[in-house]
């Protein structure tokens, strides 16, 4: 009898997650220390079965246990539910917060592990973690083995391995391990067959081999550890770098990003199509940092940029000069209109895009409402002392914020001063204002709004008017410079 396709497609994916389950070890109270002193390396997981963020850690933790099987030298993954089995052991590691992963080598903690959450990520941070920063290459196959990688990697020839160059490269692989993959060799025959003696070459995966860059950079500098350091920084990512979710904060503007279906698994040649237009225009233009990145994974990104949706296969590009000023390529992509687009923004002819709420029909209230494209007409040019909230709609704090801030606006109508309330979530948040958080609250003096000043105080009716009253640039008509309340002449005996 033949089973239903649809039953035998859910018992083989059931079978796969159990598979990669089976990869994690389960460790409790009883067994967390004598069993950790058996493997060489050991990632553990911290978790609370009912905690949001662990739920989304674990499939990739399985993963990234799966794909480590067999690797050398060995690293081991594991788990303690802090909640039930192991809770006396996740008070003896200090966990406060969930999940919480540490390293451990043959027991013994290494430290904590501050890496990548998605298993791709996971896996190399490990593989960093275990063994030497830079791995020995003993015979040609050891060469061709670690260049067989869809990552960068970078190789020290050292005829003499005590050189000063072979200093700093170790010094430089040490402080870099995280992120790069090295390797270095004194092999004879090696260094004949490659014609070096005493150099550094950075290697491009074959992945990303283009007729518009070099495969492969040599160091061509001096011996420091600088100058290595910022070699290997330098090229690491040539001219168009794939840019994710794990490494997008080592792209620095003025940056120049193309989003489309970036797929190096399941479509490197479809994602190399679009990727070889953007360098064709990019190798050109050095000033300029350019990346490519999955729209998918950066979807939050293009909604900053006014982006609900992409449609087809062609890819959007969004940019930002050294200032952060947001630009957009209004036209369909084709290499002609990239190119357009760039030496537009070069010149500095494009109109940067603000993200903003429409401008209020009415805003006479006694909390003004700033938004992205009236915020130097309410704020910054208002000629006030300005109190300004940086809210999100659905933040509770801020909910809770909101009548107090509406009082404050009324208590204080008839003075020299603005309250101001500014979405951050619906606006882009002008500079020098920083908002990380919600609600984020800043004192703006009217003669220095370029150096607003981070409200930390209480945020109850009375805290806000004891600060105001302080540092109000002119005094209160309504209140003493310690916020208390002054009497009218009409109200005095």
């Amino acid at each position: 009898m033949m089973l239903p396709k649809i039953f035998v497609f859910v018992s083989l994916l059931f079978l796969n997650v159990y598979a990669s389950e089976s990869d994690v070890l389960e460790l409790t109270d009883d067994d967390f220390t004598d069993e950790l002193k058996r493997h060489e390396n050991a990632l553990v997981m911290f978790y609370a079965p009912w905690c949001g963020h662990c739920k989304r850690l674990k499939p990739e933790y399985a993963k990234a246990a799966e794909l480590l099987i067999g690797n050398d030298p060995p690293i081991t993954f594991a788990k303690v539910d802090c909640t039930e089995s192991g809770k006396e052991t996740c008070n003896k590691h200090s966990v406060s917060g969930y999940p919480t992963l540490k390293i451990f080598a043959n027991g013994d903690l290494v430290g904590d592990y501050n890496g990548p959450r998605e298993a791709p990520g996971i896996v190399k941070y490990m593989k960093a973690q275990v063994g030497p920063a830079s791995k020995e290459l003993v015979s040609e196959d050891c060469l061709k083995s670690f260049l067989d990688s869809n990552d960068v990697g970078v190789v020290g020839y050292f005829e003499k391995d005590d050189s000063p160059l072979s200093a700093a490269f170790h010094a430089v692989s040490k402080k870099l391990r995280e992120k790069v993959r090295f390797a270095h060799t004194s092999n004879k025959k090696l260094l004949e067959k490659e014609g070096l003696s005493n150099n550094i070459v950075l290697y491009r995966p074959k992945i990303l081999h283009n007729k518009f860059e070099a495969n492969s950079v040599k160091y061509e500098d001096g011996d420091s550890i600088n100058d290595v350091n910022n070699f290997i920084t330098q090229n690491y990512f040539g001219i168009v770098g794939v840019r994710t979710r794990d490494n997008s904060a080592e792209f620095k503007n003025p940056l120049i990003v193309a989003y489309y279906s970036v797929d190096y698994v399941k479509n490197p040649k479809g994602t190399n199509y679009w990727r070889n237009r953007i360098l064709k225009v990019a190798k050109d233009y050095p000033t300029f940092n350019f990346a490519i990145s999955s729209k998918d994974d950066f979807q939050h990104e293009l909604n900053d940029f006014g982006i609900d949706f992409v449609k087809g296969d062609k890819p959007v590009v969004l940019a930002k000069d050294a200032q952060g000023q947001k630009f957009v390529l209004k036209e369909e992509f084709s290499v002609d209109n990239f190119e357009k687009f760039v030496k537009a923004l070069e010149a500095g002819e494009l109109e940067p895009y603000l993200k903003s709420e429409p401008i209020p029909e009415d805003n006479n209230g006694n909390v003004k409402v700033a938004v992205a494209k009236n915020f130097d007409e309410i704020v910054t040019n208002n000629n006030k002392d300005t109190l300004i909230e940086f809210y999100a709609p659905w933040c509770g704090h801020c909910k809770k914020l909101a009548p107090v801030f509406d009082e404050l606006g009324d208590k204080l109508a008839n003075e020299d001063v603005e309250i101001v309330k500014f979405d951050a979530t619906a606006n882009d948040v002008p500079a020098p204002y920083e908002v990380r958080g919600f609600p984020t609250l800043f004192w703006a003096p009217k003669d220095s709004k370029n150096e607003p000043i981070k409200y930390e105080g209480g945020r109850e009716l009375e805290d806000f008017i004891k600060y105001i009253a302080k540092h109000s640039t002119n005094a209160l008509k309504g209140y003493d410079r310690k916020g208390k309340a002054v009497k009218a002449k009409n109200e005095e005996l």
